[in-house]
């Protein structure tokens, strides 16, 4: 299968192309910039030059295709509504170009996006109206106008090497601040999933999977927030402390709402419909590994060096 992938350049996205690739798959990779091109060159993919925003590249590329994997997303939460409707008219174009078709669409979405918190969430949850981010709701909009659409939902975390999201956020914090904090009891809960086991995912929903469903790429279904507070602590060698709310947002800056968010999520239903298993480390276990804080030591060094 000739597959179109958005954010091919991406920590998830390179997985993805990689997963494809050798299980025999084409990749036609989005690429912004010249160096994205030159990386996807060589993971063996083929290039097409666009982005978000030029819907007429995202157009082209879907039609090229016979299935789509969108995981790019403009990750500026300081605009973030304007992202956000980049990501549904995106979402649309890719659509448009499939309607008619059997060609599969595969859109990512977020456990965090469902309606309830604070109870364990399923592939049956909605998502939740008042969220800015509406990929969810445009991708079942186009599964009910007979494209091939479904959702891959992954969790707060996806880790791995090469992981530039919340969890090196919380260590340079930790680093920062001098010590490693969690909120309130740090009780709430956090799912996670390593990349590698989302990228199998991805491939497994474009395979088989059904129009208007929603999948979960979680492997962790809840890591009270306290434990990876502690392993962060022992890794940097600072104290483990709580903040209060209060403190929190100034303490954490804008991840504090995430941090503080009890969001755990089953992928139960997930596995039993698409065989899928996670076969990667969990969370604590790979925060464990060296490859999180190989720049720590240096980085303390120099600042004791320097003091």
């Amino acid at each position: 299968m000739r597959v179109f992938l958005t954010g091919a350049t991406g920590f998830i996205g390179s997985a993805v192309v990689r997963e494809l690739i050798d299980a025999g798959h084409q990749v036609l990779g989005l690429a912004r910039s010249n160096a994205g091109a030159k990386s996807l060159v060589a993971a063996g993919a083929d290039v097409h030059r666009g982005s978000l925003e030029d819907l007429e590249s995202l157009r082209s590329g879907a039609a090229a295709a016979d299935g789509v994997i969108h995981t790019a997303f403009i990750h500026d939460f300081s605009n973030y509504r304007p992202a956000a409707e980049a990501d549904r008219r995106a979402i649309e174009t890719l659509g448009g170009a499939l309607a008619g078709s059997d060609r599969p669409l595969i859109v990512t979405g977020g456990t965090l996006l469902v309606q309830r918190q604070g109870s364990l969430a399923t592939e049956e949850d909605a998502p939740n109206p008042n969220f800015p981010r509406k990929s969810e709701e445009a991708a079942l909009a186009l599964a009910v106008r007979g494209v091939r659409a479904s959702v891959l939902r992954l969790p707060l975390s996806v880790h791995g090497n090469g992981d530039h999201g919340f969890v090196p956020r919380l260590i340079s914090t930790a680093q920062e601040k001098g010590v490693s904090a969690y909120i309130g009891d740090g009780l709430n809960r956090w799912p996670a999933v390593h990349r590698l086991d989302a990228a199998h995912l991805y491939r497994l929903v474009l395979e088989k999977g059904t129009a208007g469903a929603s999948y979960h790429g979680v492997a962790d279904e809840g890591i009270p927030t306290r434990e990876i507070a502690e392993v962060i602590g022992r890794q940097l060698n600072v104290p483990v402390v709580s903040k209060s709310r209060e403190e929190a947002a100034d303490h954490f800056g804008w991840i504090a709402l995430f941090f503080g968010i009890d969001a755990p999520a089953s992928s139960a239903q997930t596995q039993e419909h698409l065989g899928w298993g996670p076969l990667q480390p969990g969370l604590i276990t790979d925060l464990n590994a060296e490859h999180y804080f190989e720049h720590t030591a240096e980085t303390l060094s120099l600042c004791t060096a320097s003091a």
